[in-house]
């Protein structure tokens, strides 16, 4: 791994790194066009959004968080599919959603995650019980077989939201808030669509990949012979800044 792999990169005049500057700016671009119906602006910057953040957390960390870029790589194809109107393309998105979530659980789990929530018991039973009345309300609107997808793939998306506690409250905050964006395209998949709903996801959307991001840019690797801690939020350093 060379230095130019592992050293951070900052830049921009409030000390922004380069490739976040540019996520912030696709974003920005994004939520506009699909507030505005400019379809041909979403397709050009939708698929970009998640390989920014990954060459970003390259350029700072190099391949120490593998499965995070694994993760943002199915992130992305499941940006490009969900472009696709049609319940197959929606199926298929969001089976690649569910690969971005397992990997990014996998990472979690690595940073200590299964012992900071055997500590925190209450906090996983609040998270399923959103999680089981979600779906029970969902469940009639979807029918059978989009239930049982959508149930499959919100289960992993909670208890990667439950893990990403462990790195601290930037990475607790990206999980909170992909799990709105999501619920979100849940409501409308359901039928219940309401003025500025794409916005909001997007919106959310981008924001949760960049909380997600940047908790791992931040995070310190741990020793190899070092036991896995049960981390917590005061226990990250920089990861909860």
């Amino acid at each position: 791994m060379s230095a130019r792999a592992t050293t951070p990169r900052v830049g921009g005049p409030a000390g922004v790194p380069p490739l976040l500057g540019v996520f912030a700016l696709l974003a920005t671009v994004n939520v506009v066009a699909v507030g505005t119906g400019a379809l041909p602006l979403e397709w050009a910057t939708k698929p970009l959004l998640a390989p920014v953040l990954a060459a970003y957390l390259w350029r700072t960390t190099g391949t120490r968080h593998a499965r995070v870029l694994a993760g943002l790589g199915f992130a992305t194809a499941g940006d490009v599919t969900l472009l696709v109107p049609g319940a197959v393309a929606f199926a298929v998105g969001i089976g690649f959603f569910l690969g971005a979530q397992l990997c990014w659980t996998s990472a979690f789990v690595r940073a200590g995650a299964v012992a900071h929530l055997r500590a925190h018991r209450p906090l996983c039973a609040l998270w399923l019980g959103v999680w089981a009345a979600a779906n029970a309300v969902l469940a009639p609107l979807l029918g059978p077989p989009m239930a049982v997808a959508i149930g499959v793939y919100s289960l992993a998306l909670v208890v990667m939201a439950l893990t990403a506690h462990a790195l601290g409250r930037r990475a607790a905050w990206g999980g909170a808030v992909f799990v709105v964006s999501d619920a979100l395209i849940g409501a409308g998949a359901a039928g219940a669509d309401f003025p500025g709903r794409p916005v909001l996801v997007m919106a959310t959307y981008t924001a949760a990949l960049a909380l997600l991001t940047t908790a791992f840019a931040r995070s310190r690797p741990r020793p190899p012979s070092a036991p896995t801690p049960a981390l917590g939020d005061e226990a990250v350093g920089a990861a909860g800044a």
